[in-house]
């Protein structure tokens, strides 16, 4: 092993920051750390003054590590190896490991345990969405309803030699699928998910329907698992025109007006595929990590939270 140099210590002399650097530094201009960690404070472990033992470790690098879990993809004790393996990642985190050590795997599984056991995820999904606002990111009057399948493992050869209880199968098309569905409401001109919910892979999309509207849309798209819902989405959002793809039958194929207005209707309906693009592809959340609905519903509400970051970026830094 060769003896360490000054350039190791940060001093390269040529040296360009990486995608993965500029990413994170952009990302820590424009999250709100003290309101997100306002959220969690109530709940966090503080320590007792003049008790032994170890100090709990700073909310905000807590939180900023959990971000780094879900932007990476990475499992807790893929999440320890990756401080110490990644300088970025110390220095987004504000670790220095001539201070210290990083958390290790325990640490990073009891703070996530913590937004799980109180429903911090889906508050912080509504702190960011309302930051949005601030900034002029308002919801406007149109909505795009969509679900994706978020596959879960259909293995058995766990402790309870079973698969999960809690997720289920599902026929799309000629192929079965089995795990979760992520549920989302849109905003049609933003492209931002300002309604989220989460069940198994069973529950047929039209049976969200009402929990993804806010209520005062005046047009709602969606595929032709919608169709037929007119008389729900006047019922949750009475000012709303019901633009949901129109879905023939055996005995009574589409038209061809009504198939060039499912025509039109694709091309505004194309923009709730995005937030799922940056969801499963960018972050990787397309297989679910965790056992229990519970558990993935907290991870996904946080992931619609930050995909909605990461969408406006650029218009948060230029405000900045």
């Amino acid at each position: 092993m060769r003896q360490q140099s000054f350039a190791d210590e940060g001093f390269e002399r040529y040296r360009k920051p990486t995608r993965r650097e500029i990413f994170l530094e952009e990302m820590d201009r424009i999250i709100p750390w003290k309101e997100l960690c306002e959220v969690i404070e109530p709940f966090y472990p503080k320590p007792a003054p003049g008790q032994p033992g170890r100090r709990p470790v700073g909310l905000e690098r807590m939180l900023r590590i959990h971000f780094l879990q879900h932007w990476f993809n990475l499992s807790d004790p893929a999440m320890e190896e990756a401080l110490y393996d990644s300088r970025a990642m110390r220095r987004f985190a504000g670790i220095d490991l001539g201070e210290g050590p990083a958390p290790d795997e325990t640490t990073i599984l009891h703070f996530r345990h913590l937004l799980e056991a109180h429903n911090l995820g889906e508050r912080l999904f509504v702190l960011i969405g309302q930051y949005l606002e601030e900034n002029g990111l308002k919801v406007s009057r149109g909505t795009i309803v969509d679900a994706t399948i978020i596959n879960a493992p259909s293995s058995t050869k766990n402790r309870e030699k079973k698969r999960d209880p809690e997720m289920h199968q599902t026929k799309k098309g000629n192929q079965w699928y089995f795990g979760m569905k992520a549920h989302v409401g849109v905003d049609s001109k933003t492209r931002l998910i300002h309604s989220v919910a989460a069940t198994a892979a069973n529950v047929h999309d039209s049976q969200v329907l009402p929990d993804l509207l806010h209520g005062e849309e005046t047009r709602v798209w969606g595929d032709s698992a919608y169709s037929g819902q007119t008389d729900v989405i006047r019922k949750h959002a009475p000012r709303a025109a019901d633009f949901t793809q129109r879905k023939g039958a055996r005995n009574r194929p589409l038209s061809e007006e009504e198939r060039a207005k499912n025509r039109t209707k694709s091309k505004v309906r194309a923009r709730g595929e995005h937030p799922f693009l940056i969801i499963k592809r960018i972050f990787g959340f397309d297989k679910i990590r965790y056992r229990g609905l519970y558990k993935n519903a907290n991870r996904l509400f946080v992931a619609c939270g930050l995909a909605n970051l990461y969408m406006v970026r650029r218009r948060l830094l230029a405000v900045a």
